[in-house]
């Protein structure tokens, strides 16, 4: 049992980076431009043979949840989404005429937004148009989030019979005051009948989504969800921190900040999930992250070669990611690349047509060793010095000399218990990984420069 003062709890409660990337994408610059991502994609298609990561993002959704921290579009009439799936075809086509024939797939994955917004046949024939410009692998992961509020049995059907072998679920809750409080009403019925429906159907993965830290959860509310959740059994489960930001994102501020959980109630909410899903089974992945022992992402764990990209928790290691669509962010040839994320700027850019990048970054080599000891222990929960000696030719102890002071000097993380120093490695304990992004914020350059009292980041609790 890992025991967590409150004292604790207040000193690492405070706002930091998920690590989605690093750098993260608070430091792209519009400096970055089309012509910048046309010049990297072509260093991509140098390397013809490697497999390529895809990301379409769907934006579309009929109403957006109070909660909601993606790039969404709010479309009660599906003609003002219809003209969308051409600018991304368009897209597409400008992005494959600078990668030549580098256009196999390792993975291929529709976000959003709410992709299922739109109907099976027209999502049959989206697909079906990707693919004359890319190739899947065979072994390729084709993934799909779906909203079990707006999505058919034959939505599934058409799914998997085009290829797609996982579907993750949005769920966050099923408790009905707390969907109330966010402006998300799913009922349980409608949630288990389509995850029943995907195994039927014989998806290879299915994931749900949850958010604990919702306004008006409490610790029965949530056991009571969690419950539910596990009657079901899903393959895997991504129990996501919810990211107060309503500096960022203007709908959260319909939240009345008082039906927040606090600090203590949220961290109870944290440890519940993980108890609970450890003790049904599920091996803790990464952050927010349950898989069954079976999952490849367990598996990958246990090798030592779990990795993450803007997707999520990923077993393609290393793979070069492609984004198509509104927001969608690439990272291609050393370099991060973000579409624009307002409609009428990007369908401007692909009519006229040119690549439609808002901004993006050129990594340094300080980002790329920072990224690579970041990634090991946002997924892996390990860093090795002599491997990252051998990969980048540096010596780790000099070269961070700085960062390993904060950690093992006093009341760093190795005299909290949340690093320990095992020969010749840097090793996140179980309480380390329940602040793991805490741990990995030691080693974030652009952190330590950062000044001010203007929020950026959600708290890591």
């Amino acid at each position: 049992m890992i025991k967590i003062t409150p004292e604790l709890l207040k000193r690492y409660d405070k706002p930091g980076p998920r690590y989605t990337s690093y750098p993260t994408a608070v430091e792209f610059a519009e400096s970055f431009g089309p012509a910048d991502y046309a010049e990297r994609l072509a260093g991509a298609a140098r390397h013809p043979a490697d497999p390529l990561s895809l990301y379409v993002h769907l934006p579309f959704c009929e109403a957006r949840c109070s909660f909601c921290g993606c790039h969404v579009v709010v479309a009660r009439r599906q003609s003002v989404a219809d003209v969308y799936l051409d600018r991304v075809l368009a897209e597409a086509d400008l992005v494959v005429d600078h990668l030549g024939e580098r256009r196999t797939l390792a993975q291929y994955h529709w976000g959003g937004g709410t992709p299922t917004y739109y109907a099976s046949d027209d999502l049959a024939a989206f697909h079906r148009a990707l693919l004359q410009r890319f190739e899947l692998a065979p072994d390729a992961e084709v993934a799909v989030e779906v909203d079990p509020r707006v999505t058919g049995g034959d939505h599934l059907a058409v799914l998997r019979e085009l290829g797609f072998n996982r579907v993750s679920m949005g769920v966050q809750d099923l408790d009905p005051e707390v969907q109330e409080l966010i402006g998300r009403n799913q009922n349980w019925e409608e949630t288990r009948d389509l995850h029943l429906e995907a195994r039927r159907l014989d998806f290879d993965s299915i994931n749900i989504d949850l958010i604990y830290g919702l306004p008006g959860q409490t610790i029965a509310s949530f056991t009571a969800t969690l419950e539910r959740v596990l009657e079901l059994r899903p393959d895997r489960l991504a129990v996501y921190s919810f990211a107060y930001v309503p500096w960022v994102k203007p709908n959260q501020k319909r939240i009345d900040q008082a039906t927040l959980p606090d600090r203590d109630t949220k961290f109870a909410l944290l440890a519940l999930v993980s108890e609970g899903l450890v003790s049904a089974g599920y091996r803790a992945i990464g952050m927010d992250h349950f898989a069954l022992p079976g999952d490849e992402l367990s598996l990958a764990l246990n090798e030592g070669t779990l990795s993450r990209n803007f997707m999520g928790y990923t077993t393609k290691r290393g793979t070069e990611m492609v984004a198509l669509g509104t927001s969608g962010i690439s990272d291609v040839a050393g370099a991060y690349a973000q579409n624009h994320k307002r409609l009428n700027s990007y369908y401007t850019s692909v009519d006229t047509g040119e690549l439609p990048v808002e901004r993006g970054l050129p990594l340094s080599r300080d980002d790329r060793i920072r990224r690579h000891v970041i990634t090991e222990l946002m997924c892996n929960g390990v860093v090795r010095p002599s491997d990252v000696e051998t990969g980048f030719g540096i010596d780790f102890g000099t070269y961070f000399a700085a960062e390993l002071e904060d950690l093992t000097g006093p009341g760093g993380a190795v005299e909290e218990g949340m690093v320990r120093v095992d020969g010749d490695a840097l090793v996140a304990t179980d309480l380390g990984r329940l602040f793991i992004r805490n741990v990995a914020m030691a080693f974030d350059a652009y952190l330590r420069d950062k000044t001010g009292d203007r929020p950026v980041f959600s708290r890591t609790v």
